[in-house]
């Protein structure tokens, strides 16, 4: 255990020592890239250009990628020719129109949005006091949705025991 704690700590300390290697308009940049290449993505099945259904073999992954974790960081167009090259094949596509499989599970662009707002904020809401608008938001949508379900009053935040 002392091993692994000491090695945690080396870990940490070398990542201190590097300068965070994305700036804000390296992210801008690097944010537009991705937002192009989801719509691209999304289009495409929309096209019906790739199966439903992923085609791999089990352990192509494992084929494609290094056995032991890079000690640097790769281009973020490694990353992007990686993700289309070795990770799309590999997808089953859950957004295809011809997708009819286990459960309903479109997404929307705006959800999709609503997910990287969400992450650009990283709000840890688990309690009032971590992130109050976070938790009054959530609140308030629960309420809406009980209202729209026509749920009985126990149900809303605003009587005892909190909904």
């Amino acid at each position: 255990r002392l091993f692994a704690l000491h090695s945690a700590r080396v870990v940490i300390a070398q990542a201190r020592k590097r300068p965070c290697s994305m700036d804000a308009e390296e992210f801008r940049k690097q944010g537009h890239r991705l937002v192009d290449f989801i719509a691209d993505y999304r289009a495409s099945l929309q096209r019906r250009e790739l199966p439903v259904r992923s085609e791999v073999e089990p352990g192509y992954l494992a084929k494609a990628l290094p056995t032991e974790c890079p000690e640097k960081a790769e281009s973020f167009d490694d990353v992007m020719e990686d993700l289309q090259k070795h990770i799309v094949p590999g997808l089953t596509h859950w957004q295809s129109p011809d997708f009819f499989a286990f459960f309903p599970a479109n997404s929307s662009y705006a959800a999709v949005l609503g997910e990287l707002l969400s992450a650009g904020f990283g709000v840890q809401g688990m309690l009032w006091i971590t992130s109050p608008a976070c938790t009054e938001l959530e609140t308030i949508v629960l309420d809406w949705l009980a209202k729209l379900l026509a749920l009985p009053e126990p149900f809303l935040s605003s009587v005892k025991g909190g909904g």
